[in-house]
């Protein structure tokens, strides 16, 4: 069974690659560069975020 604790560190690290990889897109169409790859990791992170808080509303 995955505990608050550990949820929260998956929510957190998720949330760091999310902000990274915005980065990055918006890096890529600042220099008119491929955005599809990034936009697909963001898209997946997003999912990501949404089951890892749909976990944690267990705990409240």
């Amino acid at each position: 069974m995955t505990t608050k604790a550990k949820l929260e560190q998956q929510l957190d690290e998720l949330k760091s690659d999310y902000a990274r990889i915005q980065g990055d897109l918006d890096k890529l169409e600042f220099v008119k560069g491929r955005v599809s790859s990034a936009e697909e990791q963001l898209v997946r992170l997003e999912g990501e975020i949404a089951a890892v808080r749909k976990e944690l509303e267990q705990f409240n």
